[in-house]
């Protein structure tokens, strides 16, 4: 197995609306699709499409979107034996798209709410053949931080995603992941420092490598991407293309950094086509229907290796 994903999942309801409603107003839509979305699912189905063998760790709950998401996996063909029932609702994230292609989310964690550190040990067994573990803030921070020590245990390693932002992350607690993979916002509220120029976000990727992060990657969406240790530092410009949907580009990158990583080991290279590879989902609407197959992505990118 190449990479465990431990986190969520998510039923997106997703709205493309001409603007925000005010406090009181219903206005129409004119469009409005239903698709499998959450962090931790996204992050998984971007990297079994381009290749990589892929076990998820994550609760559904015992509602009619449970039979689905599962059904996603598997048609993705990502390991479902530890997709675990829950008594609860699915976790869903209703999603507004504005003309410009601007997102708004809001998540109500469900079932994912309840993945618990027990989870990981009872899966240790598959989760320890794996070369990569795959994280995100989805779920509670106890698990998080017990897959991280999980990792260090056994010699794997981590990345971690901290979206959606939490402040109340102790940097303490998640400093032994080898990546740490956070975009502006997510950077800015980590630090309490500006990052509205590229040397902003330097320096605020800096003040990571002194907390002990070993690896700070910087997703700058239509700027590229940062990365950043303490020996070394590579800034990759963002690919232009027009933009339809920004929604899950973010977890496009992860996918595709995580399967290009565990395949290669080379950073930088793995760096580059997760920038290529999640410009082009943001061409498509939707979140996991906008990923491209790896003979998708060969097709569009003759020149890469994927």
């Amino acid at each position: 197995m190449d990479i465990a994903v431990i986190g969520s999942n998510m039923v997106d309801l997703i709205s493309y609306i001409h603007r925000m409603p005010k406090e009181g107003e219903t206005i129409e839509a004119p469009d409005f699709k239903l698709g499998c979305g959450g962090k931790g699912a996204n992050q998984a189905v971007a990297a079994a499409r381009l290749g990589s063998e892929v076990l998820m760790l994550t609760r559904v709950g015992n509602d009619v979107f449970a039979d689905n998401t599962i059904k996603n996996f598997e048609a993705n063909g990502i390991d479902t034996k530890y997709v675990l029932r829950t008594d609860a609702t699915s976790g869903v994230a209703p999603i507004f798209v504005d003309p410009e292609s601007h997102n708004s989310i809001i998540i109500v964690k469900g079932a994912n709410a309840q993945l618990s550190p027990e989870d990981i040990e009872n899966a240790k067994d598959d989760i320890s053949k794996c070369k990569l573990i795959v994280l995100q803030l989805e779920v509670p921070l106890e698990t998080v931080y017990a897959a991280i020590r999980f990792g260090k245990e056994h010699n794997i390693p981590v990345l971690l995603n901290p979206a959606p932002a939490q402040p109340d992350l102790v940097l303490a607690e998640v400093k032994d992941c080898e990546y740490f993979v956070p975009n502006e916002s997510e950077l800015s509220l980590l630090t309490g420092m500006p990052v509205d120029t590229v040397d902003d976000v330097r320096n605020a990727a800096g003040a990571l490598l002194e907390a002990g992060m070993k690896n700070v990657i910087v997703t700058l969406g239509w700027r590229g991407v940062l990365w950043v240790s303490n020996d070394k530092e590579v800034l990759i410009p963002g690919t232009q293309v027009d933009a339809k949907d920004t929604t899950g580009a973010g977890d496009a990158f992860i996918g595709c950094f995580s399967h290009h990583l565990v395949h290669t080991g080379d950073v930088e290279a793995s760096l580059r086509m997760a920038n290529l590879y999640a410009a082009d989902s943001v061409t498509k609407l939707g979140t996991q229907t906008s990923y491209a197959t790896r003979d998708d992505f060969l097709a569009a990118f003759p020149d890469q290796e994927v």
